[in-house]
């Protein structure tokens, strides 16, 4: 007890002030007006077109890829996270912040060293004071042990070690915030390259029945029912559609660059399976986290309040930088010419010291130390709102694009089965006389932009469904691996 009584004396004294985690914001909305949010989304008759729910406080799993039920994306995730060279940098950096702290804390306990000299060595009578002339020829041993022990009166090692333990704070979170960005974007690319993947496929079959069609357009030319500026102007319809593939099949090697890279692979060693949209399964329950639980949720919120807190910190120090320091030492020892006497009681030497150094004048520069720090705590504090308000940023905004993709994927798969019908329609009103060749272009060309954008919508609502999850925090308190332990005081 009264070792505990000393501990909490000494604590309540450390000059600076006392971090506090800034509060959460009162406000309970996302969006201006959230009652849109409390019925389903829209929904479209295909794959990937389901309604979507969103349920207020709904946990998040740690693993929310695989509620996108994809084998492929699943292993994807798990060789990424186990060669991904940023992951493991970020992790090294959270052991290096560890030792630190630990470093720090044996400033708490006392210095203690042992030295041994061996001497030998001539000198003059004189030397000694001793009459006569000649030299004296003689060895001298000595061995002590030293301890030495700063009393932290001020708290100044106590908020050295609050700062670093703050850093460590900061980098276990950069650790989490790297995981979330990682896996993210993992899913994403992979959503991208199935979409690329889709427009490939849609392209190709445009262009098969584009040639069908100039191979009808050529029969009727040879018949008299077309002119050769009809199959000109098909030839150079299909021309166009062709020339559209190899810009896509790029970006779809592209795309399975980042996702070698991602996964800690050279481009070359990549041999990663398809991915295809149908093989994706939309969750059909979206988690809305309370806004106040968004800042303990968002690993880059609570990198930002470690920074406050170690800002914070260090204003304690540059306070005790400017208030007595009281050291205290002592040694113990033996002297002897002869090693075999060096441990004798006669041979005792020893001293005792306590020194109290008090800053008198150093330019201001103390002073102006402790304004800096104070300026540094104001900056923190001014970045992490920053932060806070871009996390609601994005959680609004992946709302809001959730809302609207599901609109706009009903809109166009209406679109795209119109489309289809037009151009058949057109089609059989051409084989049998009664519609124009330009009639038949227009419908194409309608039919080929709706086919293309219908898979890029279908695609937005998977690559928004990742964004939502990232956007809330992507439930890193839910996991339990032993390489990247959540912290402790997890929401």
């Amino acid at each position: 007890m009264p070792g505990t009584a000393l501990a909490l004396s000494l604590a309540a004294c450390a000059v600076g002030p006392n971090f506090r985690h800034p509060q959460p914001p009162a406000d309970a909305h996302f969006l201006p007006a959230d009652s849109a949010l409390e019925n389903p989304t829209a929904s479209a008759p295909l794959p990937g077109g389901e309604a979507q729910r969103f349920v207020q406080g709904l946990d998040i799993p740690g693993q929310w890829w695989t509620l996108f039920r994809s084998p492929q994306i699943n292993a994807l995730v798990a060789r990424a996270l186990a060669h991904n060279p940023t992951l493991a940098s970020a992790q090294a950096a959270l052991r290096e912040a560890d030792e630190n702290v630990a470093a720090q804390r044996g400033a708490f306990l006392p210095s203690l060293s042992g030295s041994y000299q061996a001497q030998r060595a001539e000198a003059s009578l004189a030397s000694f004071g001793l009459p006569g002339t000649g030299n004296y020829l003689y060895s001298l041993n000595s061995a002590s042990v030293s301890v030495s022990y700063t009393l932290d009166a001020f708290g100044g090692l106590r908020r050295q070690v609050e700062a670093l333990q703050a850093q460590a704070d900061y980098e276990r979170y950069s650790l989490e915030a790297s995981y979330l960005t990682l896996t993210a974007n993992l899913v994403t690319a992979a959503i991208a390259e199935a979409s690329l993947r889709s427009q490939i496929e849609a392209t190709q079959q445009i262009a098969v029945a584009q040639q069908s069609e100039l191979d009808i357009t050529e029969r009727r030319v040879k018949a008299g029912g077309a002119s050769r500026a009809d199959v000109l102007q098909q030839q150079a319809t299909l021309q166009a559609t062709l020339a559209s593939l190899p810009p896509l099949r790029t970006q779809l090697a592209q795309q399975r660059d980042l996702l070698a890279t991602y996964v800690g692979l050279r481009p070359a060693e990549y041999t990663g399976a398809a991915l295809r949209l149908e093989s994706l399964q939309l969750p059909a329950e979206l988690p809305l986290s309370l806004p106040s639980r968004l800042v303990e949720q968002r690993p880059d919120v609570r990198q930002y309040s470690a920074l406050l807190h170690q800002a914070t910190a260090q204003i304690g120090v540059a306070t005790a930088n400017m208030l007595p320091q009281l050291t205290l030492s002592g040694s113990y020892g033996g002297e002897s010419v002869k090693f075999a006497d060096l441990f004798s009681p006669a041979s005792a030497v020893w001293n005792m010291a306590g020194a109290l150094t008090q800053p008198l004048f150093k330019g201001g520069q103390l002073m102006h130390q402790r304004r800096a720090a104070v300026a540094a705590a104001q900056q923190a504090a001014a970045n992490y709102q920053a932060t806070v308000l871009t996390a609601f940023q994005n959680v609004a905004d992946a709302l809001f694009a959730l809302e609207g993709d599901a609109e706009a994927l009903r809109a166009q798969n209406a679109a795209e089965r119109s489309a289809a019908g037009s151009l058949d329609l057109v089609q059989a009103q051409f084989k049998a006389g009664g519609a124009s060749y330009l009639q038949v272009l227009a419908a194409q060309q309608t039919y080929q932009s709706a086919a293309i954008s219908l898979v890029k919508a279908r695609a937005q609502r998977f690559s928004d469904t990742a964004a939502l999850f990232q956007a809330l925090g992507g439930g890193w308190w839910n996991r339990h691996d032993a390489a990247l332990a959540a912290p402790q005081g997890t929401p």
